[in-house]
């Protein structure tokens, strides 16, 4: 996320009420998550285990809940809850703006795009030209979508990212500032639900084609012609790229990689990245041709038993 103007360190310390490390007019560009955090931002960090990560990363300003050494060329922002901080940006450069019409007066449509009954678009969407929009659709808030693209009934574009932190009250929510981005000639099914990123992007190919009931999580990037079935789960911050095929029931853990061109064949659990090009079976998925030799083998194992008990 970019906020609308560079602001000093001062005055980012000022909003959180916290003290820095730094010079005071160090330029603070926006705030992200760490991977994909770019020079002018802040990333926040809050375990040890973490904060060398954070440190190194490209970004410039981290919000961090100890005083450490600061890298040359960056400032810090010391916090006692990095997390409840960095929501509180959120809610300042981002906040929830209701509306009380259907389609907000700050939406932009697109020529020849058809509108059906029922439909909700939010605040600052951007719909392109020759769109279908489907009866009972929601497009939150921010979403930019792309010419020539079909949505069908009970789609829901832009809710929150689920990402929570376990607290001994209870899960604190991790507040969604990002958006939803649909490019061009992309089609998505009924009832499918994209979840916004929570500070930068989840995005969708152009020309890829998204079956009914299917799941994509937060600052997921889905590549160029992919194919995804019914009741596929992408989890957060998955890249896949173009040309890949998922079909139906298929599970993608968070923050791995799918190859150009690679295929998962159905009920297959992704539990880490997948090269390019190959198939993929099984759970955890592995190439297609090893796991069909090894599920039959496990099926010639009684009658090997058998065998070894006769001799």
């Amino acid at each position: 996320m970019k906020f609308p103007r560079t602001h000093t360190l001062k005055e980012i310390a000022e909003i959180l009420g916290t003290k820095y490390v730094g010079a005071e007019d160090f330029p603070v560009l926006g705030m992200n998550e760490i991977h994909v955090v770019e020079p002018g931002d802040i990333v926040f960090v809050d375990h040890p285990k973490y904060y060398d990560k954070a440190l190194q990363s490209k970004a410039t300003i981290v919000l961090i809940n100890k005083d450490v050494e600061c890298p040359e060329g960056k400032a810090l922002l010391i916090s006692d809850d990095p997390f409840r901080d960095f929501n509180t940006l959120t809610k300042h450069f981002r906040p929830f703006q209701s509306t009380n019409s259907a389609i907000s007066s700050t939406a932009k449509i697109g020529k020849d795009t058809i509108i059906q009954p029922n439909v909700f678009i939010g605040n600052n969407v951007v719909i392109g030209k020759n769109c279908l929009i489907h009866a009972n659709v929601s497009i939150y808030d921010d979403c930019i979508i792309g010419d020539n693209v079909i949505i069908h009934s009970g789609t829901v574009l832009g809710s929150d990212a689920f990402y929570y932190k376990n607290r001994p009250t209870g899960f604190d929510k991790l507040i969604s500032g990002g958006r939803v981005i649909i490019e061009d000639n992309v089609d998505i099914g009924a009832s499918c639900s994209v979840d916004r990123g929570v500070t930068g992007d989840t995005t969708i190919g152009e020309g890829t084609k998204l079956d009914n009931q299917i799941q994509i999580g937060h600052d997921t990037a889905i590549g160029k012609k992919c194919l995804i079935a019914s009741h596929t789960g992408i989890a957060g911050c998955v890249v896949i790229e173009d040309e890949v095929t998922l079909w139906g029931q298929v599970g993608v853990i968070s923050g791995i990689t799918i190859g150009k061109g690679a295929t998962v064949y159905a009920q297959s659990g992704v539990g880490g990245s997948l090269e390019g090009g190959k198939a993929y079976f099984g759970s955890p998925a592995g190439e297609a041709r090893s796991k069909m030799k090894e599920l039959a083998m496990i099926k010639n194992i009684p009658f090997l038993m058998e065998k070894i008990k006769d001799k």
